[in-house]
């Protein structure tokens, strides 16, 4: 396998660990309670940081390797 393809593997197992922290995250704060608000922040903000931290750069990769070929 060639580095390439291996760092966009990376983004994908990024991407796995971030939303299993806010799936824990969430579980955690709906233990016992009804804060919808709070889990609607935590929610918000896995999917932001997902968006713009993980999937931008995984684009620019994707391009980068569909050009070399």
């Amino acid at each position: 396998m060639d580095k390439k393809k291996m760092s966009i593997g990376m983004f994908i197992i990024a991407s796995a660990i971030i939303w299993g922290a806010v799936i824990i995250g969430c579980a955690l704060k709906l233990k016992g309670t009804a804060c919808f608000d709070e889990i609607v922040y935590i929610l918000s903000t896995g999917a932001t940081i997902h968006l713009l931290f993980l999937w931008g750069p995984l684009a620019i990769q994707f391009k980068k390797l569909n050009k070399d070929e």
